[in-house]
């Protein structure tokens, strides 16, 4: 039990309750089924199996596409999101807020929703170079909002020593300021390659074979169970090395006093030449999509074939989906979240570790298990809303527990120790007191597990009920079959409904943007 002690408030150690304990092993317990499952369903088949599937050179193709896809995408983010952070908060430019919450706009908009927009103009894009581009274009976002952040707090002493020295601009930075946002740089990498990793809709649309196709074809053409879990298990383990990786790379600097840098102002000549560096990401993820959405719906021959009853149908499951995914996400982040936010030791790391396990399943694979597990377990429940959301509850609990632990840990302990000497008991101080403070980082993220939901697509497709359509399958459904102007109603909705918490966010705080 030493492992769970840490320093109280008062300097007295303290231990956490028995009872958060359990409840935190719990949602964590759950959280690890996907994965759990996938892993005895793969080494089931057999060592001979698992090595003849992997042999195969369908197999040697899909793994190397999505491998170069992914390095591809985090570079490029990487370079783009840097250069980016450092045009809005070293460079002097006009409107600066204006011009971040443009360069964030990408978070609002699906991949799968960008490919639509632009396969709407040009029917013909398909291969690598356009999957690149777009999913470069809507993940830029996860590395420019923390460099962005992590640029204002950083110290300009030693980028001034090193300017005095005789580097230039850009060797002074990667020199002094590089080592101080490289956490920032690296933390938004992870989510780029996480993201790359699990693309299924945006790749499929550009039919460029990735793993995440191979799982879907696998599953759904010949229900290949053996070859659809090896697979998803391959997929598993890349998501692992990233992470491993990325908390490898990962150091941070000692905390230094920091003197904040004033943007220099620039002249015009080079200030028109640098907006469009910032501007590259919105147009490309953004606007020019949703141009072609805007075209493509307002054309007569859409708005007679929309079909009223199932359009808000769809919009209906999307809403109550989303809604079931954050009460049941919330529900099992917070116990995590509680524990994480107060105590320290090797069981609460591990609990909190099995919590994030999320944030490195791809949507397909925790839809694959979860569809085994339904079939071998609880065959009851197989097609069901409640498979459903429990599944987006694993995936977007991760989101829950960052916003829910940081404000339950600002919260002071000895408000609940003023508490506890009324003569109320721990659990009844906890309520009166941190509950209220921390509500708004929980409704934070409730929001932000509902608009993850609203955008999910592989997991749906292998989960919903039979009859059951949302928004993102509904698009997907007749995007596939290159219905367009079908599925036009079906892609502005899922915009308008998405962009409804996001902007409640926005209003928030500024770190449920860089979170989405």
């Amino acid at each position: 039990m030493t492992t769970l002690a840490r320093s109280g408030p008062t300097g007295t150690d303290t231990r956490p309750p028995v009872g958060l304990v359990a409840l935190a092993s719990v949602a964590a317990a759950a959280a690890a089924i996907p994965l759990v499952y996938l892993v005895v369903r793969a080494g089931g088949t057999g060592l001979d199996s698992i090595i003849q599937t992997l042999s195969r050179g369908r197999v040697l193709e899909y793994s190397v596409n999505t491998l170069g896809l992914a390095l591809a995408t985090t570079f490029s983010a990487l370079v783009l999101g840097t250069a980016i952070a450092v045009i809005l908060t070293r460079i002097r430019v006009p409107f600066p807020r204006t011009w971040l919450l443009l360069s964030a706009l990408p978070l609002a908009v699906p991949s799968y929703l960008a490919g639509y927009g632009w396969l709407v103009s040009i029917p013909t894009l398909s291969g690598f170079v356009p999957s690149w581009l777009l999913l470069t274009a809507v993940t830029v976002p996860y590395v420019t909002l923390p460099v962005a952040a992590a640029l204002r707090s950083a110290t300009g002493d030693l980028e001034g020593v090193a300017r005095s020295l005789g580097r230039g601009p850009i060797g002074a930075f990667f020199v002094a300021t590089w080592p101080q946002i490289r956490p920032a740089a690296i933390a938004g990498s992870l989510l780029v390659a996480l993201y790359s990793l699990s693309e299924f809709g945006l790749v499929a649309m550009m039919r460029y074979p990735t793993l995440t196709w191979g799982i879907n074809s696998a599953y759904s053409a010949s229900f290949d169970r053996a070859q659809a879990a090896t697979l998803a298990l391959l997929l598993v383990v890349m998501a692992l090395v990233v992470v491993a990786g990325e908390r490898g790379a990962r150091r941070q600097l000692p905390s230094t006093v920091a003197r904040a840098v004033r943007p220099r102002p620039i002249g015009r000549g080079m200030l028109i030449s640098l907006l469009p560096v910032v501007a590259a990401a919105p147009v490309v993820g953004v606007f020019v999509p949703l141009a072609g959405l805007g075209t493509r719906l307002v054309q007569a021959d859409t708005l007679r074939a929309i079909d009223v009853p199932r359009l808000l149908a769809a919009v209906g499951a999307t809403l109550g989906v989303a809604v079931a995914a954050a009460v049941v996400a919330t529900l099992l982040a917070l116990p995590i979240a509680a524990l994480a936010a107060r105590y320290r030791g090797r069981l609460v790391t591990a609990i909190e570790s099995v919590g994030y396990l999320g944030h490195a399943l791809p949507g397909i694979v925790v839809g694959l298990s979860l569809v085994f597990f339904a079939l071998a377990v609880v065959p009851a429940l197989y097609q069901s809303v409640v498979v459903l959301v429990f599944a987006y509850a694993v995936l977007f609990m991760p989101k829950a527990i960052g916003t829910m632990r940081a404000g339950l840990g600002d919260v002071p302990p000895r408000l609940i120790a003023v508490a506890r000497t009324t003569g109320v008991s721990p659990l009844a101080a906890w309520w009166r007191v941190t509950v209220p403070l921390a509500l708004p980082a929980v409704g934070v993220g409730a929001l932000l597990v509902a608009i993850a939901t609203m955008k999910e697509l592989p997991a749906t497709l292998l989960l919903r009920p039979t009859g059951i359509n949302t928004l993102a399958t509904e698009l997907w459904n007749r995007t596939v079959v290159f219905e367009f102007g079908a599925a036009a109603p079906y892609a502005a909705l899922l915009v308008l409904v998405a962009a409804v918490p996001a902007m409640i966010l926005s209003g928030v705080r500024t770190t449920a943007k860089e979170e989405l």
